[in-house]
């Protein structure tokens, strides 16, 4: 089966579980994982964040902007953004100021043309969680990824 890459010509879209929040992804998702770490935990509310990447202008928000909540525990810390209406787990990472836009896979309404490439904060997966895939496992955060071109 082949998979499709979501482009300018033909975008995958996504939301929440009510529909409030909608938005379009106009390029490549540029990787994907699993996170394991406390906070992706709790705001998926399963036993780990699965996401995908995307540069900030391959990304827009059709609508829903009013309904986002933006959970920020630290200054500098990864935020968790969400629907205020359905609690729909939708975003995370340095929302909204960031070079990407880091996206719950579940949120998307289709295929996003990417897998998961490697789990993140394994050291504190949930212990009733066992990872049975291949994929590499990292003690703490991602491997280190080339930055953006660009601002």
């Amino acid at each position: 089966m082949a998979v499709s890459v979501p482009s300018p010509e033909r975008p995958l879209n996504g939301g929440c579980l009510c529909g409030a929040v909608r938005f379009e992804v106009r390029g490549p998702l540029l990787r994907a994982s699993h996170c394991h770490c406390s906070r992706c935990r709790k705001h998926s509310g399963g036993a780990v964040g699965t996401q995908g990447r995307v540069r900030r202008e391959d990304f827009r928000l059709l609508s829903g902007a009013e309904r986002l909540v933006v959970y920020r525990p630290a200054p500098d810390a990864a935020v968790k953004v969400f629907c205020a209406v359905c609690g729909s787990s939708l975003f995370g990472g340095r929302w909204p100021e960031g070079r990407e836009v880091s996206i719950r896979l579940g949120a998307l309404d289709g295929d996003p043309g990417i897998r998961p490439q490697y789990h993140t904060f394994v050291a504190s997966k949930a212990p009733w969680h066992e990872i049975t895939d291949d994929l590499p496992q990292y003690p703490e955060g991602p491997p280190e990824t080339p930055a953006p071109e660009g601002p």
